[in-house]
Protein backbone atom coordinates (compact mmCIF):
# COMPACT_ATOMS: atom_id res chain seq x y z
CA UNK A 1 0.00 0.00 0.00
CA UNK A 2 2.88 2.35 0.79
CA UNK A 3 4.25 1.74 -2.70
CA UNK A 4 1.00 2.82 -4.34
CA UNK A 5 0.74 5.87 -2.09
CA UNK A 6 4.28 6.97 -2.94
CA UNK A 7 3.56 6.64 -6.65
CA UNK A 8 0.40 8.73 -6.33
CA UNK A 9 2.22 11.45 -4.40
CA UNK A 10 5.03 11.43 -6.95
CA UNK A 11 2.49 12.01 -9.71
CA UNK A 12 0.97 14.90 -7.79
CA UNK A 13 4.40 16.52 -7.43
CA UNK A 14 5.05 16.03 -11.12
CA UNK A 15 1.83 17.72 -12.20
CA UNK A 16 2.31 20.52 -9.70
CA UNK A 17 5.76 21.34 -11.02
CA UNK A 18 4.63 20.98 -14.61
CA UNK A 19 1.97 23.59 -13.91
CA UNK A 20 4.64 26.22 -13.43
CA UNK A 21 5.70 25.84 -17.03
CA UNK A 22 9.30 25.29 -16.07
CA UNK A 23 10.62 22.64 -18.46
CA UNK A 24 13.55 21.80 -16.20
CA UNK A 25 11.32 21.25 -13.19
CA UNK A 26 8.92 19.23 -15.31
CA UNK A 27 11.68 16.98 -16.61
CA UNK A 28 13.10 16.52 -13.12
CA UNK A 29 9.67 15.67 -11.79
CA UNK A 30 9.15 13.15 -14.58
CA UNK A 31 12.43 11.47 -13.68
CA UNK A 32 11.37 11.41 -10.05
CA UNK A 33 8.08 9.72 -10.93
CA UNK A 34 9.82 7.19 -13.16
CA UNK A 35 12.26 6.30 -10.38
CA UNK A 36 9.47 6.04 -7.83
CA UNK A 37 7.34 3.84 -10.07
CA UNK A 38 10.34 1.60 -10.76
CA UNK A 39 11.14 1.28 -7.05
CA UNK A 40 7.50 0.61 -6.30
CA UNK A 41 7.40 -2.08 -8.94
CA UNK A 42 10.51 -3.69 -7.48
CA UNK A 43 8.92 -3.79 -4.03
CA UNK A 44 5.65 -5.13 -5.40
CA UNK A 45 7.61 -7.84 -7.23
CA UNK A 46 9.33 -8.80 -4.00
CA UNK A 47 5.94 -9.12 -2.34
CA UNK A 48 4.99 -11.92 -4.74
CA UNK A 49 6.05 -14.78 -2.50
CA UNK A 50 6.80 -18.22 -3.81
CA UNK A 51 4.67 -21.15 -2.62
CA UNK A 52 5.47 -22.49 0.84
CA UNK A 53 6.81 -25.83 -0.38
CA UNK A 54 9.77 -27.99 0.58
CA UNK A 55 11.39 -31.09 -0.84
CA UNK A 56 10.67 -33.99 1.49
CA UNK A 57 14.11 -35.59 1.34
CA UNK A 58 16.44 -32.60 1.78
CA UNK A 59 14.09 -29.87 3.08
CA UNK A 60 15.06 -27.36 0.38
CA UNK A 61 12.29 -24.81 0.01
CA UNK A 62 10.89 -23.10 -3.05
CA UNK A 63 11.62 -19.69 -1.54
CA UNK A 64 15.34 -20.51 -1.36
CA UNK A 65 15.39 -19.00 -4.87
CA UNK A 66 13.26 -15.95 -4.06
CA UNK A 67 13.98 -13.27 -6.66
CA UNK A 68 15.01 -15.82 -9.31
CA UNK A 69 13.15 -13.83 -11.97
CA UNK A 70 15.97 -11.29 -11.73
CA UNK A 71 18.70 -13.91 -12.21
CA UNK A 72 20.64 -13.73 -15.48
CA UNK A 73 20.09 -16.15 -18.34
CA UNK A 74 22.97 -18.57 -18.73
CA UNK A 75 21.66 -20.63 -21.62
CA UNK A 76 18.66 -22.23 -23.28
CA UNK A 77 18.31 -25.77 -24.47
CA UNK A 78 15.71 -28.15 -25.82
CA UNK A 79 15.07 -31.69 -24.56
CA UNK A 80 14.08 -33.69 -27.62
CA UNK A 81 12.98 -36.67 -25.52
CA UNK A 82 10.60 -34.53 -23.49
CA UNK A 83 9.80 -31.93 -26.15
CA UNK A 84 10.63 -29.30 -23.56
CA UNK A 85 12.21 -25.85 -23.85
CA UNK A 86 14.41 -24.91 -20.92
CA UNK A 87 15.91 -21.70 -19.64
CA UNK A 88 18.91 -21.86 -17.32
CA UNK A 89 19.37 -18.93 -14.94
CA UNK A 90 22.10 -18.08 -12.43
CA UNK A 91 22.24 -15.84 -9.39
CA UNK A 92 25.00 -13.15 -9.34
CA UNK A 93 27.49 -15.39 -7.49
CA UNK A 94 27.09 -18.22 -9.97
CA UNK A 95 26.93 -15.98 -13.04
CA UNK A 96 30.23 -14.29 -12.19
CA UNK A 97 31.88 -17.68 -11.72
CA UNK A 98 30.52 -18.90 -15.06
CA UNK A 99 31.85 -15.77 -16.75
CA UNK A 100 35.26 -16.49 -15.28
CA UNK A 101 34.99 -20.14 -16.33
CA UNK A 102 35.56 -21.29 -12.79
CA UNK A 103 36.21 -25.02 -12.53
CA UNK A 104 34.48 -25.20 -9.17
CA UNK A 105 31.45 -23.06 -8.43
CA UNK A 106 31.61 -20.97 -5.23
CA UNK A 107 29.43 -21.40 -2.16
CA UNK A 108 26.02 -19.81 -2.53
CA UNK A 109 25.82 -20.45 -6.27
CA UNK A 110 22.27 -21.02 -7.45
CA UNK A 111 21.32 -22.42 -10.85
CA UNK A 112 17.64 -22.38 -11.79
CA UNK A 113 16.05 -24.36 -14.61
CA UNK A 114 12.60 -23.53 -15.95
CA UNK A 115 10.91 -25.98 -18.32
CA UNK A 116 8.07 -25.29 -20.75
CA UNK A 117 6.12 -27.43 -23.15
CA UNK A 118 6.24 -26.04 -26.68
CA UNK A 119 3.82 -25.13 -29.43
CA UNK A 120 4.04 -23.78 -32.96
CA UNK A 121 4.13 -20.01 -33.20
CA UNK A 122 0.82 -18.71 -34.53
CA UNK A 123 2.44 -16.13 -36.82
CA UNK A 124 5.43 -18.29 -37.81
CA UNK A 125 4.48 -21.99 -37.73
CA UNK A 126 7.98 -23.15 -38.70
CA UNK A 127 9.15 -22.05 -35.26
CA UNK A 128 8.37 -23.34 -31.78
CA UNK A 129 7.73 -21.22 -28.71
CA UNK A 130 7.16 -21.76 -25.00
CA UNK A 131 3.64 -22.87 -24.14
CA UNK A 132 2.86 -24.07 -20.60
CA UNK A 133 5.31 -23.84 -17.72
CA UNK A 134 5.99 -27.40 -16.55
CA UNK A 135 8.38 -27.09 -13.63
CA UNK A 136 10.95 -24.95 -11.85
CA UNK A 137 13.98 -26.64 -10.37
CA UNK A 138 17.25 -25.50 -8.93
CA UNK A 139 20.57 -26.53 -7.49
CA UNK A 140 22.40 -24.64 -4.75
CA UNK A 141 26.04 -24.98 -3.68
CA UNK A 142 26.01 -25.50 0.06
CA UNK A 143 28.87 -27.66 1.34
CA UNK A 144 27.67 -27.42 4.93
CA UNK A 145 24.49 -29.35 4.08
CA UNK A 146 25.10 -31.40 0.96
CA UNK A 147 27.75 -33.84 -0.12
CA UNK A 148 26.16 -36.57 -2.22
CA UNK A 149 28.91 -38.16 -4.30
CA UNK A 150 31.19 -35.30 -3.26
CA UNK A 151 29.23 -32.73 -5.27
CA UNK A 152 28.19 -30.29 -2.49
CA UNK A 153 25.04 -29.42 -4.40
CA UNK A 154 21.48 -29.50 -3.10
CA UNK A 155 18.68 -30.11 -5.60
CA UNK A 156 15.01 -29.18 -5.67
CA UNK A 157 12.22 -29.56 -8.19
CA UNK A 158 8.74 -28.08 -8.09
CA UNK A 159 6.22 -29.26 -10.66
CA UNK A 160 3.31 -27.17 -11.85
CA UNK A 161 -0.07 -28.91 -11.95
CA UNK A 162 -2.66 -26.62 -13.52
CA UNK A 163 -2.24 -23.42 -11.49
CA UNK A 164 -0.52 -24.93 -8.46
CA UNK A 165 2.98 -26.16 -7.68
CA UNK A 166 3.98 -29.24 -5.74
CA UNK A 167 7.30 -30.66 -4.64
CA UNK A 168 8.38 -33.48 -6.92
CA UNK A 169 7.29 -36.68 -5.24
CA UNK A 170 10.24 -38.69 -6.57
CA UNK A 171 12.67 -36.63 -4.52
CA UNK A 172 16.21 -35.76 -5.51
CA UNK A 173 17.89 -39.13 -6.04
CA UNK A 174 17.26 -38.85 -9.77
CA UNK A 175 18.80 -35.36 -9.84
CA UNK A 176 21.91 -36.53 -7.99
CA UNK A 177 22.46 -39.57 -10.20
CA UNK A 178 21.87 -37.61 -13.40
CA UNK A 179 24.25 -34.77 -12.50
CA UNK A 180 26.90 -37.27 -11.43
CA UNK A 181 27.68 -37.73 -15.12
CA UNK A 182 28.80 -34.08 -15.25
CA UNK A 183 31.35 -34.39 -12.43
CA UNK A 184 34.17 -32.90 -14.52
CA UNK A 185 32.26 -29.61 -14.88
CA UNK A 186 31.29 -29.43 -11.20
CA UNK A 187 28.05 -31.29 -11.94
CA UNK A 188 26.77 -28.62 -14.34
CA UNK A 189 25.61 -29.61 -17.81
CA UNK A 190 25.35 -26.12 -19.26
CA UNK A 191 28.19 -23.60 -19.69
CA UNK A 192 27.59 -19.90 -20.22
CA UNK A 193 26.43 -19.44 -23.82
CA UNK A 194 28.05 -16.65 -25.77
CA UNK A 195 26.00 -13.68 -26.91
CA UNK A 196 28.53 -12.07 -29.25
Amino acid sequence: MKNITSIVWASVVCFALAGYGDSYKSSQAAKFVAATVYAGGEKLSQMQKLPDLKMTDNNLSFDRIAGYKDFKIVATHFRTDKQELRYILANPVAYKALQQRARVMPEGSKIVKIGWSVKKMALFPAALEADKLQHIEYMVKDSSRFNANGDHWGYARFVKKKSHYQAWEKGTKGCISCHASAKESDYLFTPLQGMF
